[in-house]
Formats: C-alpha cells, structure tokens, sequence
C-alpha cells in the first residue's frame, strides 16, 4: 500500500461551545489544511465510537482511530477577558502498535500532542520518514484534579528534539521564554517559533534567526492558525528543502486561517500561491 503524503498523529477533541461541540485539536486543523493544499492526508487519533468523523473530514482523508471510552474533551470559560481552560475527558494514548505498517514511510510525520497522548517511543516507528516533525503544545501542558489546564513550568523538552526534523511551537507554549527556545534551538535541526500577528522566527543549527513577517489578515479567530502553519510549513519544506522559503508560505496559508471561524477559511494551494504573488511579507 501507498502511504499518505501527509500523516498526523494526535488527539482529535471535541471543543464545548454553547448548544454543542465543535472539533478541534491539531490533527483537525492540520489534517484538513493539508488535505486543502492537495496532500493525500492520513490521520491517527483516538475517540470514542460516538465521534463522527465524517462531519470533520473528507473521505478522501483516512482516518485511523484508536478505540476509546471518551474523547478528548475541552472547555473554556471567561472571566475579565481571561480565558480558563478545562479538560473534560481524555481519549486513549496513542502507541507504536497502533501505526499502520505502510503509514511508517509516509514522506512527513506530524506528531501533534494535545494531553501527553503519545511519547518520543513513537517516534521511531516512524524511521522511513522525509520529515519527522513536532508541536510539542501537549507536551508542555498539565493540568489538575479538576481539569484546569495550565503550562508546566519550568517546560521542557530536553533530550526529546534530537530524534526530530522539526519542531514549530508557539512563542507562548514557553510562556514567552526565549532562553527556553535558545536549549530547543540547540538540539533541534530546524525550530520555527509562531508569533501570531507578529509572524514567525526560523532558527537552524549554524545559521543566523531569520524573522518572517506575518501576512496582512482580516482577523476573526486565530484558533488553529499555527496548526495550519505548522502543516504548510512541512508541505513545502518537503518539496522544496527550503526552510526559508516553507515559512513564508506558512505565513501565507496561516493568514487565511485567521480569518474565518474554525477551519471555514482554510486555503488550498492556489490561493496560497495568488496570496503570495499579490504582495511579499
């Protein structure tokens, strides 16, 4: 069997919003977003037997589901302007074993934690890879006995990146800490750091930071947008070998995510590419 282009491995989630839930997590928004710019998408989660997975993806998406009491379930609450957020429920971990034997050459791997379901053991069942990459989010979360969700302090990840091709995160995974960032830059080949509207930092083992500025957005929720990154920047570093040139295309695919509610807005490749032409950033 031919494998996908594109595999994710992580925790589909069910996000409570009033009158219902909507899906989310980064298997989700990546997932689809690489789907959108033509890559042939393989997902593997984990949910319960109740999740329709096809109201989140296409069939032309294969879906791997670990099988699961619950699924992976978030809440946020406000108060001041202060977002909470609860975890609900916790669907399985994610193993070596539950890997498709054909998926373990898959050309990009995205390992995309949300609650610690998987470990670095799977990332060697993923040796045949191009691009082995990592949004550590799930690895730098806790939470408590009631299922408040907060940052573990002080995060780390030391001795975890090595095994990896790259790993994107969030400036605000590390709380804004770039001695943080500087350990992950040492021990990862390629680290890309999202800024939200302030664009992304691209850091190489032996070469200077590059800063990328974001694209011009209309913003109306920036829920996913660096999940999107994260899988446009894979996308084109696979076919281009050019990190530079990957993260500007991120930028671009991001800013179309920002503007529209949950993945309604997500690009595909040519309007990527006519945002681009349209004006550098």
């Amino acid at each position: 069997m031919t494998p996908p282009d594109y595999v994710v491995v992580g925790h589909v989630t069910k996000d409570i919003v009033p009158g219902g839930f909507v899906a989310g997590g980064t298997a989700t928004y990546a997932g689809l977003a690489a789907w959108r710019l033509g890559a042939r998408v393989g997902v593997l989660t984990s949910a319960a037997p109740d999740f329709d997975f096809r109201r989140v993806f296409p069939p032309e998406v294969e879906v791997v589901v670990v099988p699961s009491a619950e699924t992976t379930t978030f809440e946020n609450t406000y108060q001041a302007h202060h977002r909470r957020q609860y975890l609900r429920a916790v669907a399985s971990s994610i193993g070596p074993e539950h890997v498709p034997p054909a998926w373990r050459s898959a050309p990009i791997v995205h390992f995309a934690p949300l609650v610690q379901e998987i470990t670095p053991a799977l990332f060697p069942a993923f040796a045949g890879a191009k691009l082995r990459a990592l949004t550590p989010q799930g690895l730098l979360r806790r939470w408590d006995s009631v299922g408040l969700v907060s940052r573990i302090e002080p995060p780390t990840l030391d001795g975890v990146l090595h095994e990896l091709d790259v790993v994107v995160l969030s400036e605000a995974d590390v709380g804004g800490d770039w001695g943080i960032l500087d350990r992950y830059a040492a021990e990862a080949r390629i680290l890309v750091v999202t800024r939200g509207p302030e664009g992304a930092v691209l850091r190489r083992r032996g070469a200077p930071d590059a800063t990328y500025l974001a694209f011009p957005a209309d913003e109306v929720d920036p829920t996913g947008a660096g999940d999107v990154f994260a899988a446009a920047f894979l996308i084109h570093l696979c076919e281009t070998d050019d990190p530079d040139e990957a993260t500007r295309f991120a930028n671009c695919a991001a800013s179309f995510a920002v503007e529209g509610r949950g993945t309604t807005t997500l690009p595909t490749l040519e309007e990527v590419l006519r945002r681009r032409r349209s004006g550098e950033a």
